[in-house]
């Protein structure tokens, strides 16, 4: 799979569950004036409210990492060029991304096979019967952010040896 494959993929992720945002804001208001001003509480809405919110980071992380959007405590990474840039982020892909999403991928698994085989729902009357679906968004992160990692490091390669200008990042952009 090549980057450009990859980068539409988490593309086209991003631009779907970016409308979880609108719905979360909904929900969320809606069980607030349901519950405080009509006195009425809903386990499910409740529960959706976390999904949504779940939906929404873990399936968007990719996303954000392929804009350059998550935070950076780093020192030296904003001094330096787009060579010594691309630079830390081979390394970081390659010792740091990759190895924990793998990790994290292998395993989830067993835990959400576990979810899976009785279809795991709420624990809470009235709740979500989804939650087997819920706790798959934890391999699919990690798939998706392992993807988007591999993405990084060949684009890193790429300008590390001349064969692709880096793109302006966020953090240049802010300089």
């Amino acid at each position: 799979m090549n980057a450009r494959v990859i980068d539409a993929l988490n593309e086209w992720i991003g631009r779907a569950v970016a409308w979880c945002a609108p719905a979360l804001v909904l929900t969320a208001f809606s069980v607030v004036l349901l519950r405080y001003g009509l006195g009425i509480g809903s386990a499910a809405l409740q529960e959706a409210v976390s999904y949504l919110h779940a939906i929404l980071f873990m399936a968007g992380a990719a996303w954000t990492l392929r804009h350059d959007g998550h935070v950076r405590v780093d020192i030296f990474y904003r001094r330096f060029g787009p060579r010594g840039r691309a630079a830390v982020n081979l390394f970081g892909s390659l010792f740091l991304l990759i190895p924990v999403c793998t990790f994290i991928l292998w395993s989830s698994l067993d835990y959400v096979a576990a979810s899976w085989s009785i279809r795991e729902g709420s624990r809470e009357a009235g709740g979500l019967p989804f939650l087997w679906l819920l706790k798959t968004l934890i391999p699919v992160s990690a798939a998706l952010l392992l993807l988007q990692g591999i993405s990084l490091a060949l684009h890193s390669l790429r300008a590390l040896t001349g064969r692709e200008v880096p793109p302006v990042t966020a953090h240049e952009e802010k300089l």
